[in-house]
C-alpha cells in the first residue's frame, strides 16, 4: 500500500510523482511490481484522480514505469538499481582576468567620462517614442536607424560616401571578424599585423585558418609580407600596439596588391582615430579603394565605453549583397534599445560634442603624464615613443634587463604591465602604456614603483 503525506508547497500530482519516483530509485516498489489503478491510489489517499494520472503521466514520460493495455502500470527494470550519489565536487572555472592595483595595459574608460545624464534622457525618448519598433524583429544588419546614423557620420567626419545598406551592427569586433570568416571563407589565406591585435589572432585559430605574420616596419606592413595571403587585417589609422600611422604611399601600395587578384581583401580596423593628437587624420583605406576590396571596421568601445559593445563594419557593395544573400539567417546580436539610443546620441549631436570633449580632456591626461614623466628619477631610464597616437604611448626601457624578473617584480607589486613581446613582437623593453582610464595619482605610483624596480636590475 502506498502512504503518503503531502503539504501545500507543492502541486499535488508533483508531490506524489516525486514519492513514487523516490520509491523506485530506492527498490521500495520493485521491478514488474504493478502500481495502484489510478482510481484506487486516488480514493487511498483521497485526491482526485487526474492528479494521479498527471504524477504517472510524468512517470511514464521519464521512463520509470511503463502501461500495458488493459492491465495497468508497472515499475520499469531500467530503473530499480542503487542510486548512490556521489558527493558532488565544487564546480569552478579559472579567472582569466587578474585584478591588480594599477593596470597599465587596461582600455578601459572611466565613468567620470561617459555622459550618463544625457544617455537616460535618450533612453527615455526612445521608450516613449518607439515603443512598438523596439517590439519588433529588426534586420540582421542591424536597425535601419543606427546604420543610417552611422552612414551620416562616417560621410561628415571620415569621407566615407556608403549606404545604410552597407553596415553590420555587431556585439563587438570579435563577433563581426567571426561574420567576416564564414562570408569570405575559410579556404583563404588570412595575414595579421605583427605586433598587433592578440584577440583576432585566438579568433582565426579557433576556425583553424591558415594565418601568416605580418611584419611592420616604420610604415606599417612590409610589403615583402603579403607573399601568399589574400585577406590581410591591418590599422593604417592608428596601430596598435606601436602607435604607427601609415603614410599615403604605403596605402596605395596596399590597394594596389589588392587590386592585383578579385578575391583579395583588406580588413581596414579604423582603431581609435578619434584621438589623434595632432594633424588631421589621413583618409581611410575605403575612402580611396575603387575596386571594392576593403572592408572598414569601426567600434564605439573606445570613443563611448568599453562595456557598449556596439561595433560595427562596411562592407563594399558586392560583399553586402553576398552577406544579405548567405548570412542573413542570423540575428543581430545588439538590442534594438542600445541601437535607438545610439542612434539619437549620434543624430542630435551628442556624439560629436562627446568625442571633441573627450579629445581635449586626454590630451591634457596625456600632457600631465608626460609631465609626471619628464620630471621624475625614472626619465633618464627611459624613452618616450608614439606620445601622439592616440589613447596609448610607449615607453623603452634604455638599459638591459631580465624580462621575467621584471614582470614578476611588477606583478608583485600590483602593477600590470605589457611589451610589444606580448603582441606577439620581439621586443621586450618596449612598455605599452594605457592612459585612458588611469588617475593620475595611479600613474605617480606606477612611475615609482618602475623606478624602484629598475634601479634594482
Amino acid at each position: 500500500m502506498l502512504t503518503y503525506t503531502f503539504n501545500d508547497h507543492k502541486p499535488l500530482y508533483s508531490q506524489l510523482y516525486s514519492y513514487i519516483k523516490t520509491d523506485i530509485q530506492n527498490g521500495i516498489l520493485s521491478s514488474g511490481e504493478k502500481l495502484p489503478s489510478k482510481r484506487s491510489l486516488a480514493k487511498q489517499l483521497n485526491i482526485s484522480t487526474i492528479t494521479v494520472e498527471n504524477a504517472y503521466l510524468q512517470l511514464l514520460d521519464e521512463g520509470f514505469i511503463y502501461a500495458l493495455p488493459r492491465s495497468g502500470y508497472y515499475v520499469s527494470k531500467f530503473h530499480v538499481q542503487s542510486f548512490e550519489k556521489k558527493p558532488s565536487k565544487p564546480f569552478l572555472l579559472e579567472d582569466h582576468h587578474k585584478h591588480y592595483s594599477i593596470d597599465l595595459s587596461s582600455h578601459a574608460t572611466s565613468a567620470e567620462n561617459f555622459p550618463f545624464s544625457i544617455w537616460a534622457k535618450l533612453s527615455r525618448q526612445v521608450l516613449s517614442n518607439h515603443q512598438d519598433d523596439l517590439m519588433k524583429s529588426m534586420p540582421t544588419q542591424g536597425t535601419t536607424i543606427l546604420r543610417e546614423a552611422i552612414a551620416q557620420y562616417l560621410n561628415e567626419f571620415r569621407n566615407l560616401k556608403v549606404s545604410k545598406d552597407q553596415i553590420i551592427i555587431g556585439a563587438g569586433t570579435e563577433y563581426l571578424y567571426s561574420l567576416l570568416i564564414q562570408l569570405l571563407g575559410t579556404h583563404q589565406n588570412y595575414g595579421i599585423e605583427v605586433p598587433g591585435y592578440r584577440t583576432l589572432h585566438h579568433i582565426y585559430d579557433a576556425y583553424n585558418l591558415h594565418v601568416k605574420p605580418l611584419y611592420l616596419d616604420k610604415k606599417g606592413i612590409k610589403p615583402s609580407s603579403l607573399k601568399d595571403v589574400n585577406v590581410i587585417h591591418t590599422t593604417p589609422s592608428h596601430h596598435f600596439p606601436t602607435g604607427i600611422t601609415m603614410p599615403l604611399s604605403r596605402r596605395m601600395s596596399l590597394l594596389e596588391w589588392a587590386n592585383e587578384e578579385k578575391e583579395r581583401y583588406i580588413i581596414e580596423d579604423d582603431y581609435d582615430s578619434e584621438f589623434r593628437m595632432m594633424g588631421k587624420p589621413l583618409p581611410p583605406l575605403f575612402s580611396l579603394d575603387q575596386s571594392e576590396h576593403v572592408i572598414y571596421m569601426n567600434t564605439f568601445t573606445k570613443s563611448l565605453s568599453s562595456t557598449i559593445r556596439i561595433s560595427y563594419m562596411v562592407l563594399p557593395p558586392h560583399l553586402a549583397i553576398r552577406f544579405n544573400d548567405h548570412l542573413s539567417f542570423y540575428n543581430c546580436t545588439v538590442s534594438s534599445f542600445e541601437q535607438y539610443t545610439l542612434a539619437y546620441f549620434i543624430q542630435e549631436g551628442y556624439f560629436e560634442k562627446h568625442i571633441n570633449r573627450m579629445r581635449n580632456k586626454y590630451r591634457k591626461k596625456r600632457n600631465d603624464i608626460l609631465s609626471l614623466l619628464t620630471e621624475s628619477p625614472l626619465y633618464p631610464l627611459v624613452h618616450i615613443k608614439e606620445e601622439n597616437a592616440g589613447l596609448h604611448f610607449l615607453l623603452e626601457i634604455k638599459q638591459d634587463y631580465d624580462y621575467d624578473h621584471f614582470i614578476s617584480s611588477c606583478h608583485t607589486k600590483g602593477l600590470h604591465i605589457k611589451t610589444l613581446k606580448d603582441y606577439g613582437g620581439k621586443d621586450d623593453k618596449t612598455l605599452i602604456i594605457n592612459y585612458s582610464s588611469l588617475p593620475l595619482a595611479s600613474f605617480k605610483e606606477a612611475i615609482t614603483i618602475l623606478y624602484d624596480i629598475l634601479k634594482k636590475l
